[in-house]
């Protein structure tokens, strides 16, 4: 039932929308999809190691699941997944699934996830990027028709379980500061 004509609404008054303000609003809400296909691109500069390509888009996107969901919306992911196949040369949608299922079963248990403390996360972040390396190389080798090694899988899972601290206390800074915003005045 709405509120009576009369009574006024409980809380604070909504500021007006200008331009400025939906622009914010914007940013605020496209930067974590944005950041993380400009870490991606980053990552897939030519270096000796394994392409860490995977392995910076694994903790983004798990990150921003938890902590900003709507930000990081399915169709986002779906444009993430479809850069990670182009920029490692998988077969075309393997990443997007990757990622898809990650954001998933990551958005399934954000309520206890977001209560728990680092080390909870990250072990919790440890066990998905396992499963999201070993569902990647299942994938690429259904789609190739051919068992690839399962060397470099299990060094994304690593490398990737190993840059999730620095890549999210990055992270959680520029949430910290997003959330200020939003809730100046």
């Amino acid at each position: 039932m709405a509120n009576p004509p009369f009574r006024r609404p409980q809380g604070r008054p909504a500021p007006a929308p200008g331009l400025l303000r939906r622009l914010d609003d914007f940013a605020r809400l496209a930067f974590p999809g944005f950041s993380t296909g400009f870490l991606m691109v980053l990552a897939a500069a030519p270096v000796s190691l394994p392409s860490p390509v995977f392995a910076a888009a694994l903790p983004c996107v798990f990150f921003w699941s938890v902590f900003r969901p709507a930000a990081m919306s399915p169709p986002a992911i779906f444009l993430l997944g479809l850069l990670l196949d182009l920029l490692t040369l998988a077969p075309l949608g393997a990443g997007v699934l990757v990622l898809l299922a990650v954001h998933g079963v990551t958005l399934r248990f954000r309520r206890f996830l977001a209560r728990q403390s680092f080390l909870a996360v990250w072990v919790a972040f440890c066990a998905a990027a396992v499963g999201a390396a070993a569902l990647f190389w299942a994938l690429q080798s259904l789609l190739a028709l051919r068992l690839p090694p399962f060397a470099p899988a299990l060094h994304a899972a690593l490398l990737s379980a190993g840059l999730y601290p620095a890549i999210a206390l990055l992270l959680t800074r520029v949430h910290e500061a997003m959330r200020q915003a939003e809730n100046a005045p």
